[in-house]
């Protein structure tokens, strides 16, 4: 094996879609405030962050999608969880494709 970054257009399109959901200073935040529990009810994330409930439960969703964070229906609330094995995963592709990129010798006159 090169160790250079092999495309695969799906995985990429996993990829790229997780960027997008952290892509956003608020849902930064709420990963930050997941990151520090072990879960949390929508109404927690509301009291850290300093939003609406509508638009937390909006960025909730996006980071659900995108695989971030895991949520479980527990009667009376709903509680959120940070997704580590999928960070984890996500860390560790970023820092592959980077040391790639990296490491590599730019070709004179192409700096």
């Amino acid at each position: 094996m090169n160790g250079h970054v092999t495309p695969n257009p799906k995985q990429d399109q996993v990829l790229a879609r997780r960027f997008a959901a952290m892509a956003h200073p608020a849902r930064l935040a709420i990963l930050q405030q997941l990151a520090a529990q072990d879960a949390c009810c929508c109404k927690d994330v509301v009291g850290r962050v300093g939003l609406a409930q509508s638009t937390v439960s909006q960025h909730l969703k996006i980071l659900q999608e995108a695989g971030l964070v895991d949520y479980r229906q527990e009667r009376p609330r709903s509680r959120y969880t940070i997704n580590r094995r999928v960070l984890d995963e996500t860390r560790a592709r970023m820092n592959h494709f980077l040391d790639d990129c990296c490491t590599r010798q730019v070709p004179a006159g192409h700096e």
